[in-house]
């Protein structure tokens, strides 16, 4: 079975120009390992070391890259009223009366710092579906909290 990962339009496309700009800088650390490997005895060689470590990570992280895209299941929003992925949503945790505002991404998007929850957090799967004007409760590994959706845009 083949395990696809859901991810919004814009998570696809940062993607793609992660890969794009790691190509870029694919020819220049080549460059530099061609270099230290000149320098004459690998087995002393730290420049050589380090350059080959350089290179074989950025290889690394671009096949990973590559394997995201093949896997991708690209979910359009939804205009529905609901909170779906790629939908934003202002909330109000119930605990402390602040609201947040939030773009619901897939697993591999998810940045709290950045504003965007994973729609399989515990958040996530309280909000999903809902509309603005209903109180989730949320169930995560802390303990249970309440969160009102003030709106979804």
């Amino acid at each position: 079975m083949v395990y696809y990962q859901k991810m919004t339009p814009e998570g696809y496309k940062q993607i793609e120009d992660e890969i794009a700009r790691l190509k870029k800088d694919r020819p220049r650390r080549i460059k530099i390992l061609q270099q230290a490997r000149a320098l004459g005895d690998l087995s002393e060689n730290t420049e050589y070391t380090e350059a080959k470590h350089d290179l074989g990570h950025l290889q690394s992280r671009l096949r990973y890259l590559d394997k995201q895209l093949k896997y991708a299941e690209v979910i359009e929003q939804k205009n529905d009223g609901k909170v779906n992925m790629g939908t934003t949503v202002v909330l109000k945790f119930d605990d402390d009366n602040e609201t947040e505002e939030y773009k619901v991404v897939g697993r591999m998007e998810a940045d709290l710092a950045a504003g965007k929850v994973s729609f399989d957090s515990p958040l996530g799967q309280a909000i999903m579906k809902q509309e603005a004007g209903v109180t989730v409760t949320v169930e995560a590994p802390a303990g249970s909290y309440q969160v009102t959706i003030i709106s979804v845009k």
